[in-house]
């Protein structure tokens, strides 16, 4: 089973063209795609990503989860 996250638009909408910060391969689990995207949020706003959603395989797991700070 593989873990992939899908980088979205403030929108919804998902973007066509993804930033080098993206990661497109599938982690081995939850809790490794979870980690990555702790890490790696700021620049994932920072490159023009605004929400993500978490799939297992082609199930849905949660999302959109916004990458902005809450105010």
């Amino acid at each position: 089973m593989g873990w992939t996250w899908q980088y979205l638009h403030l929108d919804g909408t998902e973007l066509q063209k993804l930033p080098p910060s993206a990661v497109t391969s599938s982690f081995p689990s939850q809790a490794d795609a979870e980690s990555w995207i702790g890490e790696a949020y700021q620049q994932l706003l920072d490159d023009g990503v605004d929400q993500v959603t978490l799939f297992e395989e082609e199930r849905k797991v949660y999302g959109p989860m916004s990458l902005h700070p809450t105010t």
